[in-house]
């Protein structure tokens, strides 16, 4: 567990390694990863990095809170942190509810069923409430929000940090 904790060289100043229950989040994210770099960056995010030797540790993907991300984003008791995992091919592995003030994320965002259909989305795919994303239940304020949040979130990662994929590699 020690080596999760470490990040992947010395710390620049006023970043910090990430937190253990952060690190736990991250974890549920990149299941393999071997350490995570601090937040850094325009938006902040975290980097999984694969195993590997002296610094040679391939990105496996980034992490990002949505409030970060998308920070104008409301829902019906404000802000909806989330953690969001992001592959380097655009695909998201998956995605951790923060503490929020929703008075209905018990019976919606807080609900197995809303994290676990993002996993393996692709940033490409349409993001729609009632399409390809279920509502889980009648909370649409809240919902409505959660998903644009990582919708938007997740593409403005994407346009930022991942090379968009070559044309002979699209179906």
């Amino acid at each position: 567990m020690a080596a999760i904790l470490v990040g992947t060289g010395s710390l620049a100043l006023g970043q910090q390694a990430p937190d253990a229950q952060t690190v736990a989040r991250l974890k549920m994210l990149f299941p393999t990863a071997a350490s995570f770099s601090p937040k850094e960056g325009d938006p902040p995010h975290f980097k999984a990095f694969g195993p590997g030797g002296r610094g040679a540790q391939p990105v496996l993907g980034y992490a990002f809170w949505t409030t970060e991300a998308v920070p104008l984003e409301r829902g019906y008791g404000g802000p909806i942190p989330i953690l969001v995992g992001i592959d380097i091919k655009g695909v998201l592995t998956g995605v951790s509810v923060g503490e929020h003030r929703e008075p209905y994320g018990d019976f919606s965002i807080d609900r197995a069923e809303f994290p676990a259909q993002f996993r393996n989305k692709d940033v490409r795919d349409p993001f729609k409430l009632g399409g390809d994303i279920d509502a889980v239940s009648r909370a649409t304020i809240t919902m409505s929000a959660a998903v644009r949040t990582i919708r938007n979130g997740s593409r403005r990662i994407a346009r930022q940090l991942i090379a968009p994929p070559s044309e002979a590699a699209r179906p």
